[in-house]
């Protein structure tokens, strides 16, 4: 028992100082190629098999016979194990550089595409995990186009919405200035008309810009969508009677919902002035709502006559105004962007999608927690 304790300690003694001097040979060359570090880590294996026999050798007094064999055979293991692990670490890095080669073709638009070929399982994952990110960054890449592209639209469509309103401003501003109004009073009203249109139109840029900001303020209670709607209605309702066109609310359950009565109020708001807006003289504008599964759905039906089916994903994109929606009342295409915005900070949704003679505009919002 005492020669075997005596037999591990010079072992383990000799194969430790190995294992010592590979771990500093290892941080030195920590900046290197795997296949040095490999090569290494292999060699400290079969060195440290080496010392510990040799030390175990000296203090049993081997002869110098069987010390020989016993080295040759160290020998023999050391230059395979050296072989294979050089083999291994250039495969091994050849992986690595095909990968990096296929990486470098994230810039400039491009789509990653893995390297063909067996790889080892760090490898495989590696390379499926930036295949993902390259989805990413496409789908990134085209938002980013497509907001831009409205970011285009929105500076064209507001330059062209201020520019009429101004020049009528003036116009009028000067036929007063000079006395040559014929109708003093009603010039008056017609700016308070285009003023009260232009700050519409800039309290609606606002609240885009604190909404694309993530800045906006949410003060959420729980209310009634009975309450809610009944509100909405309230407000629509001149509008609507201008217009000519019904407005039906009959279909409202009283839900409870946990939302900012304020900001919704003006979701609803602005649906139902869409609606009342494209819908023709004698036609109807219906509101509902429901509890679901997925939560609480508000929508607002109108008779427009439908939207074209390529123009469905676009509705709620800042700055969209449709082909024939060119010219006031339509306004600059921000109260649909706005009621995402709003319905998104709620952690809903907004849709829309042709019903016969119409469009349905729903807004899906999260149940209140108990």
């Amino acid at each position: 028992m005492r020669d075997t304790l005596l037999i591990a300690l010079y072992a383990f003694a000799g194969a430790a100082a190995a294992g010592v001097a590979g771990a500093a040979v290892l941080r030195l060359i920590r900046r290197r190629s795997l296949t040095a570090s490999v090569a290494v880590v292999a060699a400290v294996g079969v060195g440290a098999m080496l010392a510990g026999t040799l030390a175990v050798a000296w203090a049993m007094f081997l002869s110098s016979h069987d010390l020989t064999v016993v080295t040759t055979v160290v020998a023999m293991a050391a230059v395979v194990s050296l072989a294979t692990a050089l083999l291994l670490g250039r495969w091994v890095v050849a992986r690595s550089r095909e990968l990096a080669d296929a990486a470098r073709s994230f810039g400039d638009a491009g789509a990653f595409a893995a390297p063909h070929g067996p790889a080892t399982a760090e490898l495989d994952a590696l390379g499926r995990e930036l295949a993902a990110t390259s989805a990413r960054l496409a789908e990134s890449r085209e938002r980013e186009r497509a907001l831009e592209k409205s970011r285009r639209e929105l500076v064209a469509w507001i330059s062209h919405d201020l520019r009429t309103p101004l020049a009528g401003l003036r116009a009028m501003s000067e036929a007063l200035e000079d006395g040559v109004a014929a109708d003093p009073d009603r010039y008056l009203k017609q700016i308070r008309t285009e003023v009260e249109r232009l700050n519409e139109m800039v309290g609606d840029l606002f609240e885009l810009s604190r909404i694309h900001a993530g800045t906006l303020p949410l003060h959420p209670s729980r209310i009634s969508l009975y309450d809610l709607v009944g509100d909405a209605l309230a407000g629509a309702d001149p509008l609507a009677r201008e217009h000519g066109v019904r407005l039906v609310g009959d279909g409202v359950a009283p839900v409870p919902v946990e939302v900012d009565a304020k900001e919704m109020t003006r979701v609803l708001g602005n649906l139902l002035i869409n609606a009342i807006r494209r819908t023709p003289p004698d036609g109807t504008v219906a509101i509902a709502a429901e509890r679901t599964q997925d939560g609480v759905v508000l929508s607002v039906s109108d008779g427009c006559g439908g939207i074209p089916e390529e123009d469905l994903p676009r509705v709620f994109d800042t700055g969209w105004r449709g082909t024939d929606a060119r010219t006031p009342p339509a306004g600059a295409g921000l109260g649909l962007a706005i009621v995402r915005g709003i319905v998104e900070a709620h952690q809903g949704r907004a849709s829309v999608h042709n019903i016969p003679g119409g469009c349905r505009f729903e807004v899906t919002l999260p149940l209140p927690t108990p």
